[in-house]
């Protein structure tokens, strides 16, 4: 059975290389956001669709070939996955701009750092030798660490970025040589479901790839507690994540969580000095904010910016703000897609309103649009708004809104740039804006974030590791490091010439 009529079938659990429908027959409309009309019909697993997921995932790993492959084939599947990435990356970059509401063209940006991912994994495998020697100081004693996949992964996926987010976790996992169930996001699951089918196509051992879709109060619990289970990665909100790390801690489970971010985009006077640099540092600070409605972990939402510039600086930015283009994501000419879903920009409106009452002040935006030809009448849009005049105390300043919300602070000094954007509970990602490269590079330094960026905003590179530090999350995903979650360390000492230690005297 193909995705396409897997997904048309509501048969979108896979378990042991077969696609089925939920043990309890539910299902999930899943809607399209520009719209709220339905978009797809889905399985509604629950713990039961779970349990058969892990059971033959547990199978795949003990009793079959796959964790026993080689590097260099595993390396081959994953470029074989690729290659069917950039073949169907039209199809999956339109499912990814429905599913999720983001523009066309976001979609197939999207397709093509999956494929980099798998690619790149695969490139850190292939070439690996058999493991670190260890000098023992013997001739006589061969000491070797070698890495051994961890086992069964439960993978957890958020709704903002389904597919790459599966990439991130689905590529090492594999590369390592473990198998996998995959939970995406109850509402975004769509380009996951056809992403297992690559696998398959790509020749990927039955039962070491499974998904189940449904919520995560039932299956991405179930998965988070599984004693088949050896390690649990989850991309999500804060809470959600607090959870699956206590249900994981009661198994002793390896555990992964990117929890999210309130990031800071740091602009000195200095950077504005020409009107090129000007220019260029509002325009960053429009796609550090407001790029799929700031509905993004690493979101630029925190615009921290020296006073003497900032009242040109907010100005400009309200202005361009004012004028992205919002509709359908595969219309011609859109430049923002709608939020996810009416949930999602309820809140955000929440946020806007308690902000205004603790005294921010609306420079654009703050309400929902009128609706036209781009723009149907129910579909989830919201204005890209900035607040201005804002302040650590507020509630949308210390808290991830994941809405296109830019809050704008002030700083006089260095120091007091530096302490404004360490001062959050998060630590994933930041931004700093500066002609002299001696401060942005010192500034940098002080930074209590995952990845920070200096005269640039939001890319990223699968061979540099992404984390954050405080309740952003602990350990990493991409790079060596991303691959190492995956895996076990294994000493292996021999002794050539044993002989008795004579340690006891009988």
């Amino acid at each position: 059975m193909s995705g396409q009529q897997a997904r048309q079938a509501a048969q979108t659990i896979h378990v042991a290389g077969e696609w089925r429908a939920a043990l309890s027959g539910a299902t999930r409309e899943i809607l399209d956001p520009a719209d709220a009309e339905p978009l797809a019909l889905v399985a509604e697993g629950d713990e039961r669709d779970a349990d058969a997921a892990v059971a033959a995932a547990r199978r795949a790993f003990d009793e079959g070939p796959w964790p026993r492959t080689s590097a260099a084939e595993r390396a081959a599947l994953l470029h074989r996955v690729a290659d069917l990435l950039v073949r169907d990356r039209e199809e999956l970059g339109l499912l990814e701009s429905r599913d999720a509401g983001k523009t066309l063209e976001e979609g197939r940006v999207d397709i093509d750092c999956v494929a980099d991912a798998f690619r790149y994994f695969a490139g850190l495998v292939a070439g690996e030798s058999a493991g670190r020697v260890v000098d023992a100081g013997s001739p006589d004693i061969h000491s070797v660490v070698v890495y051994e996949p961890v086992g069964v992964c439960a993978l957890i996926t958020p709704w903002n970025y389904p597919l790459l987010q599966a990439s991130w976790k689905i590529a090492p996992a594999l590369a390592a040589g473990n198998t996998f169930v995959i939970k995406p996001s109850e509402i975004t699951p769509m380009t996951t479901v056809a992403l297992i089918e690559l696998l398959a196509e790509a020749g990927l051992p039955t039962g070491v790839a499974g998904v189940v879709t449904g919520p995560g109060h039932s299956v991405g619990a179930r998965l988070a507690a599984h004693p088949g289970v050896d390690l649990v990665s989850f991309t999500g909100g804060l809470v959600s994540g607090t959870k699956v790390a206590q249900a994981a801690a009661l198994g002793v489970k390896k555990v992964a969580l990117e929890l999210g971010g309130k990031n800071p985009n740091v602009v000195f006077a200095d950077a504005c000095a020409t009107d090129e640099g000007f220019d260029t540092a509002v325009d960053q600070a429009l796609n550090a904010a407001f790029i799929h409605s700031g509905q993004v972990c690493s979101a630029g939402s925190r615009l921290i910016v020296e006073e003497s510039v900032k009242e040109r600086f907010v100005a400009e930015l309200a202005r361009r703000a004012g004028r992205i283009r919002l509709g359908r994501g595969t219309e011609k000419g859109v430049e923002c897609g709608p939020m996810i879903s009416a949930e999602q920009r309820a809140r955000t409106e929440a946020y806007v309103a308690s902000a205004l009452a603790e005294g921010a002040v609306l420079r654009c935006g703050g309400k929902r649009p009128e609706p036209d030809g781009t723009r149907p009448a129910d579909g989830y849009f919201y204005e890209p708004t900035v607040l201005d005049g804002c302040h650590r105390e507020m509630k949308v300043v210390r808290e991830e809104v994941f809405g296109p919300v830019l809050t704008v602070e002030t700083f006089r000094t260095e120091d007091e740039a530096v302490a404004l954007a360490n001062d959050t509970e998060y630590g994933l990602a930041g931004g700093v804006w500066s002609a002299d490269a001696g401060r942005a590079r010192r500034v940098a330094g002080r930074l209590r974030h995952g990845t920070v960026w200096i005269n640039d905003f939001h890319p990223y590179l699968p061979q540099a590791e992404w984390g954050g530090f405080g309740k952003s999350g602990i350990g990493r995903e991409l790079g060596p490091a991303g691959l190492a979650e995956y895996r076990e360390a294994k000493h292996v000492y021999q002794n050539l010439a044993p002989q008795p230690v004579r340690w006891f005297a009988g």
